[in-house]
Parts: C-alpha cells; sequence; structure tokens
C-alpha cells in the first residue's frame, strides 16, 4: 500500500511555477486548439480545461471574472466564452482527447496529444467546388509582365526597409555597448579612489 501519495504530480516544481505551466498549458491549448505535451501534464490539463469550456456556457460577467482570475489572458477567456462554449452547447461533458504518441527521443517521456473533440472539424480548410460554367481569366503578357514588376518593386522596398532596420539595431547595440564600458570604467575608478 503505498501512503502518502500525491494525486497530482508536481512535475519537479513548487506551487508558484507548477501552477503559471499549467496556466500556460491552458492558454495554448484554448488558442491553438490543439498541443503536444507529456502524458502526465495533459492529464492534469484535461480536467481544468473542461471546467473552463463549462463554466463559459454561462456566459456572464461573474463567470468572465472568475476565469479571468484563473487564466489572465484576454484572448483565452474570450475565446472560452464566446467560441468554444457555444461550439460545445449540446454536449454535456468530455470536450477534449488525449492522443498518445510514444515516447520522447531525449528523455524517453510519454508524449501525447491533448486536443478538443472536433480538432479534425474546425481544421479542416473548406474546398469550394468550381462549377463548369464559370470561365477562367486568361493572363495576357502584358497583366504577367505588370504583376512582375509590382512584386520586385515591392520586394525591393521590403529588403530595403529590413536593411535600415538591421543598420539601425546594429547601431543601437553599439550605442548601448559604448555606455557600458564607459559605465565599467567610471566603476572601476571609483573603486581605486575608494581603497
Amino acid at each position: 500500500m503505498r501512503h502518502q501519495m500525491q494525486k497530482s504530480s508536481s512535475f519537479g516544481r513548487h506551487r508558484g511555477p507548477r501552477k503559471a505551466l499549467l496556466r500556460g498549458l491552458v492558454s495554448s491549448l484554448v488558442e491553438k486548439e490543439r498541443i503536444k505535451t507529456t502524458l502526465a501534464k495533459a492529464k492534469c490539463v484535461q480536467p481544468l480545461v473542461e471546467k473552463a469550456v463549462t463554466m463559459g456556457k454561462q456566459n456572464n460577467i461573474h463567470v468572465r471574472r472568475l476565469l479571468f482570475s484563473r487564466y489572465p489572458n484576454k484572448k483565452t477567456v474570450g475565446k472560452i466564452i464566446n467560441v468554444l462554449s457555444p461550439r460545445f452547447k449540446s454536449r454535456p461533458g468530455g470536450y477534449t482527447r488525449i492522443i498518445k504518441l510514444g515516447f520522447r527521443s531525449g528523455d524517453q517521456a510519454p508524449v501525447a496529444y491533448l486536443e478538443f473533440v472536433d480538432y479534425e472539424a474546425s481544421v479542416k480548410p473548406k474546398i469550394q467546388k468550381t462549377s463548369t460554367k464559370e470561365k477562367k481569366e486568361t493572363v495576357t503578357p502584358d497583366k504577367k509582365k505588370k504583376n512582375t514588376t509590382e512584386k520586385n518593386t515591392a520586394e525591393k522596398r521590403s529588403a530595403k526597409k529590413s536593411s535600415n532596420s538591421k543598420k539601425q539595431k546594429k547601431q543601437m547595440i553599439a550605442k548601448t555597448d559604448k555606455k557600458r564600458k564607459k559605465q565599467r570604467q567610471q566603476q572601476k575608478k571609483s573603486r581605486r579612489i575608494n581603497r
């Protein structure tokens, strides 16, 4: 009989970092709708997400404030209340699933996908069938030349902007380095004087 067993894993972290880890996993799952993580973390995050979605079904100020106190991210709370909760309105629970992927190559930790049940349906792009009646536009050589020249000019502009921004960054770094050198020299001088 195993005495003093913990119900949930501590993931080798104290309370604060563990709480932050779980918050981050919940918010990334809500935003991306699928995350790849270790099996233990997925099992720990799954009930948190399901409770959040169930709470979001009520859609009132009290629930918003509760969710925001648990997951302080406006995008996460907004998506839970406005997108996920209406999507699972008729479903009484079980909004997520865990798909085991095997073991990680580095440390042999079991890895899994944690995703919403309707993930595949929400991600698939909608393909519109084109009717045979629609005529395809024919592109004349003049139009091709105009399009290529416009693209070339746009590429040149973006290249100039990126090169200017790189030069500005290098100049800023050089200025900060000079300031730091001066500060170090002043500190050394003050140490010598104090001796």
